[in-house]
């Protein structure tokens, strides 16, 4: 009976007495992202975590600087980090970065928000392209709608919920000291290491304790594709795309056979349409653009006077403004891009419709309608039947009435490849 109650009481005291969590005991991963934050930022910041989270890592540290990005985009990393099993910290470096706009809610979702000294964040209300207030009706709605996203953010990571709305009403700003007197972040720390030292230590609700000393840190690189989906993903770049996707499609069509243009056509009008998937496109852009295409395509067809070329240069131009329906500066077309995309674009379909038409109603050149009207020179007497030379070629020729060595001869008609000609000053 004696030696089983100390196992007892034992046993009674584990299933008592919580045992601390403690966090993963791996590599610390390093993110360094100084960019806008869009689509291809969101698959690197969720490949990343989604690694450590496999491997065991003992944190992610994001090191951020950024002026902000797309909502969507902000959206899917603010999920990714709250789902992630690792701790994620956001750590705002080096002195001079921001995480202005969409990075004041991500540094705000982080399990530990860190600063560098000469660092700032705030200015996170919604704007339109090119910086500019977005219409009162829209940007109230588009504003109430990002404040309650920002507070739910800061009451679930237990930071400064008020400041976070004025963030976004008001476009307020800190600096890293009054960020940290604000219960903005949680640390204010001088680089790596000492962001790494401070936190070595702390409990995270839900993910335990961290176990950084001795760690080592692995530095993420970006995929290849990853950098591929940076890159379309820009507006201005996708735009790009698309319209030497149409262009070369529609000189395909235009000229059959030509292969390259069509193949160019083709693979980036694919790489157009794939990065539409991670912007905010509005379909009547995309549909008002291909109206423009057909325009054209019907220039060729019908003799309009330029009346459809103009149709189609007003159709690209309507659809190219519509085409992207973002309210950030991020997910709008450049009119540094749009303006001289447009212009060589429709030059360029204007030219090539020309160039079809005038094919089309030229005068044949080879075969048998070719050589009507044609003038040539007999090299046999005809009498009614002989030779003549047409365009560098011996053809049988025959005529009403004689004709001799010499004479110069217009061609009538063509019978059987037989020439039905006549004498020239008839």
């Amino acid at each position: 009976m004696k030696s089983v109650l100390p196992k007892f009481t034992l046993w009674l005291l584990l299933c008592i007495v919580p045992v601390m969590a403690v966090a993963g005991e791996g590599d610390i991963y390093i993110l360094p992202v100084s960019d806008a934050i869009g689509p291809g930022i969101a698959d690197y910041i969720a490949s990343s975590i989604h690694k450590a989270d496999e491997e065991k890592a003992a944190c992610v540290i994001i090191e951020l600087d950024t002026p902000g990005g797309l909502a969507d985009s902000m959206r899917e990393i603010v999920m990714q980090i709250y789902a992630a099993k690792t701790p994620v910290i956001v750590y705002v470096a080096p002195s001079g970065a921001r995480a202005a706009s969409a990075g004041v809610m991500i540094t705000m979702a982080a399990d530990v928000a860190a600063m560098a000294p000469g660092t700032n964040i705030g200015a996170a209300h919604p704007v339109a392209s090119g910086g500019k207030e977005i219409g009162e009706a829209m940007s109230e709605k588009v504003t109430n709608d990002m404040v309650a996203y920002v507070r739910s953010i800061a009451e679930k990571k237990g930071r400064n919920a008020e400041w976070a709305e004025q963030a976004v009403r008001k476009s307020v700003s800190v600096t890293e000291t009054e960020a940290l007197e604000k219960n903005i972040i949680d640390v204010v720390a001088s680089d790596l290491d000492d962001l790494i030292k401070q936190i070595d230590g702390r409990v995270l609700e839900g993910k335990g304790a961290l176990t950084l000393a001795g760690a080592d840190k692995v530095w993420m690189q970006e995929t290849l594709r990853t950098k591929i989906l940076k890159t379309i993903s820009n507006p201005n770049i996708a735009y790009i795309l698309m319209m030497i996707g149409l262009a070369g499609l529609y000189f395909e069509l235009s000229h059959p056979g030509a292969i390259f243009p069509g193949v160019v056509g083709g693979i980036a009008i694919i790489l157009a349409f794939f990065s539409f998937q991670t912007l905010p496109v509005n379909a009547a852009g995309i549909l008002l653009i291909l109206l423009s295409i057909i325009f054209f395509i019907m220039e060729i067809k019908i003799t309009s006077y330029g009346l459809l070329s103009i149709a189609g240069v007003v159709s690209l131009l309507l659809g190219s403004l519509m085409l992207f329906e973002g309210t950030g500066p991020y997910a709008r077309l450049s009119w540094q891009v749009l303006i001289p995309t447009l212009v060589v674009v429709s030059a360029f379909f204007v030219t090539v419709a020309t160039l079809a038409f005038k094919a089309q109603v030229a005068k044949p050149r080879t075969g048998e309608s070719g050589l009507k009207g044609e003038i040539g020179t007999v090299r046999m007497r005809i009498d009614p039947d002989g030779k003549v030379m047409v365009h560098g070629e011996l053809w049988y020729a025959r005529a009403k009435e004689p004709i001799e060595v010499g004479a110069q001869v217009r061609v009538k008609d063509v019978d059987k490849l037989v020439l039905e000609v006549e004498p020239l000053n008839s």
